[in-house]
């Protein structure tokens, strides 16, 4: 039987009103697990939330079988966190971190930590700069870094935080690829705005935004609900609140300088329209333009 995380009816309200969560209920199993949603959506709050970072103002967690919000150090000694503001020693080396870490994840047996500090730079494909120092590495590299430590101690549940943003193409490939082979047998939640890290990576995911959870699944099982209902044309740009106020455009874009819109609709606005093969940035969209507005 795989892994599970439970999350059941989660709320968190900071202070000045600010509902970051609201009733959020998900169930996450082995595998890697997408959630998505626009910045300020509540995905970093449900996120140091699980790892136990925060108190909800209620709701629960359990984690194969076990409640965390009552055992927070029992989730801890499994988890590997990789937070959206992962912060380094810029004057350390990367193996000297990883080591001092190590020790703070309770690898104290000398010969055991290093055969897994240098396994865990190996996989991350820093073994070759682990003597460099860690404010000379580069954007991606910082993050396999933080993957590394997020690594340490064989965690069975991994929490990564908008780990692309601002990753340039190549180094976001290498990202991908090295999160794909860790979600094979644990637990890996990837929480982003990018889509395309969703539908890169991940085999079950949910959509969030102002704190509630508006669609969960099958990326593919979400698309094929669009499937015929996704049409586009391309417009003047000067004619799109037109569109917009008499169609339901969910996703606009510029192709070689010419707006182009999709729309939902069950049968073709007009002769102008085409039919187009949904994407999961349309069921993002086609989500929230759906989703109701929160009361004030």
């Amino acid at each position: 039987m795989g892994l599970e995380l439970e999350i059941a009816n989660l709320s968190k309200t900071y202070p000045g009103g600010v509902r970051a969560l609201d009733g959020v209920t998900l169930t996450i199993g082995t595998g890697m697990f997408g959630l998505l949603g626009p910045n300020g959506a509540g995905k970093s709050t449900l996120m140091r939330t699980i790892a136990t970072l925060q108190e909800p103002d209620s709701g629960g967690i359990r984690f194969d079988g076990f409640d965390v919000r009552s055992q927070k150090d029992r989730l801890r000694r499994v988890l590997g966190y990789l937070p959206q503001e992962f912060g380094v020693y810029p004057k350390v080396t990367a193996e000297a971190l990883l080591t001092h870490l190590a020790v703070l994840k309770g690898i104290h047996d000398a010969r055991e930590r290093k055969e897994c500090v240098a396994a865990l730079l190996h996989r991350t494909n820093l073994y070759d700069v682990r003597r460099r120092k860690l404010g000379t590495f580069s954007g991606g590299m910082r993050q396999r870094f933080g993957i590394a430590q997020a690594l340490l101690g064989n965690p069975r549940l991994i929490i990564v935080d908008e780990p692309t943003a601002g990753l340039d193409p190549a180094e976001r490939v290498r990202f991908h690829n090295l999160l794909s082979e860790i979600g094979e047998n644990v637990v890996v939640i990837l929480s982003t705005h990018i889509v395309d890290d969703v539908s890169d990576l991940c085999g079950q995911m949910a959509i969030i935004a102002n704190g509630r959870t508006l669609a969960t699944g099958d990326p593919q099982r979400l698309i094929d609900e669009l499937r015929g209902k996704t049409w586009t044309k391309a417009i003047p740009k000067a004619e799109l609140p037109r569109y917009e106020m008499e169609l339901p455009v969910i996703m606009t874009r510029l192709v070689a300088g010419r707006t182009v819109i999709h729309v939902h609709a069950a049968e073709r606005p007009d002769a102008s329209f085409s039919p187009i093969e949904a994407s999961l940035e349309d069921v993002y969209f086609r989500t929230l333009h759906a989703a109701p507005e929160r009361p004030q």
